[in-house]
């Protein structure tokens, strides 16, 4: 299948962390520390900006903000009112720059970190080498009154993560490892019964969501391209983003919207150069399933 994609905005550098929300997609541009939306007109907006990088996003159930600060390795609570305050201290647990985040019913979040410097591995020993050879990381689990503990070990990179809707279910991208990777949710965050939901690689994915058939778009930053993935590893489509594509997200109005992330490269990223991230849509047929 050969899909109809259209440029809904530019002009940003690097987006990360897409939510859903309000008539509006909203997304981390980490290079400009801003935090920025827009509607399906396009109308790109900066929506706050912070003094660190920001990459996943998530809403408490007080409509409060929760917004990955990456190097500081913490979680930033916005009120409704713009105040923002600190949510939680994750530096015990990751071992480097956090990044993506999902946002349970209650307000509890599940966080990923990189575990290492991945932009200096990349560029030292080059993108094979780093994928065979690198350290794991921890999955952080974060109450919804802030407090930190591990809820996976041994992750190789874990990025893009969805609740189902049944709110049984965490399914967490690990990117260096080419798989998604499923665990029952138990009682104060535990995750149980770890298992591969589906093997991905070479293909690997970076920021996912669900649809209502449970099948998983994945965000590949390996190639131009968004791929559909059935339990079990079957790739059921894949749409070409013409750059590599770091993050995805299904909105809009009936939740049939793909919103895809692009940029030229997360490697040697210069902030100083023109800004040439790229939102792209496509309709779909299945809508958006799954805490967003």
């Amino acid at each position: 299948m050969s899909r109809t994609t259209r440029v809904l905005a530019d002009g940003f550098y690097y987006g990360e962390g897409p939510r859903w929300r309000d008539g509006r997609l909203w997304f981390s541009d980490f290079p400009a520390h801003a935090v920025r939306s827009t509607s399906l007109s396009g109308d790109l907006r900066t929506e706050f900006t912070i003094d660190d990088q920001p990459s996943g996003l998530g809403w408490m159930p007080d409509d409060s903000m929760l917004v990955v600060s990456m190097k500081k390795r913490q979680i930033l609570r916005r009120a409704r009112s713009g105040t923002t305050s600190l949510h939680a201290d994750l530096s015990a647990i990751a071992t480097f720059h956090c990044n993506d985040m999902v946002v349970g019913p209650s307000g509890e979040a599940y966080v990923g970190n990189f575990g290492f410097d991945l932009e200096h591995e990349m560029m030292t020993r080059g993108r094979e080498q780093v994928f065979a050879d690198h350290v794991t990381a921890k999955l952080a689990y974060v109450s919804p009154n802030g407090e930190v503990s591990v809820a996976a070990s041994e992750m190789h990179f874990p990025n893009g993560s969805v609740i189902t809707p049944d709110g049984k279910t965490l399914i967490v991208g690990e990117t260096l490892a080419g798989v998604l990777t499923a665990f029952d949710l138990g009682a104060g965050g535990a995750l149980l019964n770890r298992r591969v939901w589906a093997p991905t690689f070479a293909r690997v994915p970076d920021g996912i969501t669900l649809d209502a058939n449970g099948n998983i778009w994945i965000a590949n930053p390996r190639a131009p391209e968004c791929a559909l993935i059935r339990p079990g590893g079957d790739v059921l489509e894949v749409i070409d983003t013409g750059q590599p594509c770091y993050a995805c997200m299904l909105g809009g109005s009936d939740g049939r919207t793909l919103f895809m992330l692009t940029a030229p490269s997360f490697v040697g990223l210069d902030p100083a150069a023109p800004p040439s991230g790229k939102l792209l849509v496509a309709d779909v047929e299945a809508p958006h399933a799954g805490r967003p």
